[in-house]
């Protein structure tokens, strides 16, 4: 469980020490498969590296840590992630799921209560805190924050939920290889300071949008115009990096504004130091039923930003420049 250091130490030291071996103050990286015992079933602790690897453990901890759980599981990916977490239901259990899920999703949580925390992260928001059992992120976005590595991590604060997901990470094997771990591990150590950046940028972007004679509609709960601007206000320090809105026009014209992006670049996932800019119909939601995004609100002009890190003005300029071309 999290002690009393403030997110930002922990979220450099949680988990970690310096490898007691040669000082190394970063975790190495164990590229091992197995390892030597001394006597059958007498060794260090580690026996396969698909069962415990000393860098995929102490991402692990770490990232435990900043949910306030007690014990994480880092996965290959979000989706191995989602994939062993339906592992824990019985043939014919009852699955309620929100419509508002990741476009691959669309088929998670169960009996108990499972939270994707991506787009929030353990800086934003710590839903064990809140009652619930089971957070997951896809760390390919902003825990790693880098746009170089592909991973998912799952935590939890119940010993015997733990102990089912240990057991499925190892049986399953869909777990994170040494070199993804030491990338969302030094990754994760700037998370405070990125979130505080991609979060300022924004909400003045949002603020922004809001106000251009081009945009018809702008989504983001920072904004008093959002109708859960109040409960996120309440639960949050900070609003999150990603910002929707809609182009005014028809599809063509959403089209127009995604190839004129330049320091926004076109293409999917989210939550990197770099601002990204998507169009979901098209992209990440493709595999949506057209019927089922017109429901949620998918339309031809929708576009979403995940704003990273760059210089406020670069980023408006950019924006500017591509409605207004």
């Amino acid at each position: 469980m999290a002690d009393q250091k403030k997110f930002a130490t922990r979220a450099i030291h949680a988990g970690q020490a310096p490898d007691p071996s040669t000082g190394a103050i970063m975790p190495p990286i164990y590229a091992t498969s197995t390892y030597v015992q001394e006597s059958p079933g007498v060794h260090k602790g580690y026996e396969y590296s698909r069962t415990q690897n000393p860098t995929r453990m102490a991402y692990e901890r770490c990232i435990a840590d900043l949910e306030s759980g007690s014990h994480g599981f880092a996965f290959a990916s979000g989706m191995a992630a989602t994939a062993t977490i339906l592992e824990l239901l019985d043939t014919g259990s009852h699955v309620v799921a929100m419509d508002d899920l990741y476009g691959g999703t669309r088929k998670k949580s169960g009996a108990l209560v499972v939270v994707d925390n991506t787009f929030a992260t353990p800086c934003l928001q710590r839903p064990l805190e809140l009652g619930c059992d089971i957070i997951m992120h896809s760390a390919t976005k902003f825990i790693s924050g880098h746009s170089d590595m592909v991973g998912g991590v799952v935590v939890v604060a119940d010993d015997d939920l733990a102990e089912r997901l240990a057991y499925l990470q190892n049986s399953i094997g869909a777990i994170a290889g040494p070199f993804d771990s030491f990338l969302a591990l030094r990754g994760v150590k700037t998370l405070d300071v990125r979130m505080a950046r991609s979060c300022s940028n924004a909400q003045a972007i949002a603020a922004w949008l809001e106000e251009h004679d081009k945009v018809e509609h702008v989504i983001y709960p920072g904004l008093e115009s959002h109708p859960a601007h109040e409960l996120a206000r309440r639960q949050m320090p900070g609003f999150g990096a990603i910002v929707t809105f809609f182009v005014k026009g028809e599809l063509d014209d959403a089209r127009g504004f995604l190839e004129r992006c330049e320091v926004f670049s076109l293409a999917e996932s989210l939550g990197g130091v770099e601002s990204l800019v998507d169009h979901p119909a098209i992209m990440t939601h493709a595999s949506v039923p057209a019927a089922e995004r017109a429901k949620l609100g998918i339309s031809d002009t929708l576009v979403r930003l995940s704003v990273g890190i760059e210089d406020l003005d670069d980023l408006i300029a950019d924006l500017d420049r591509a409605l207004g071309a």
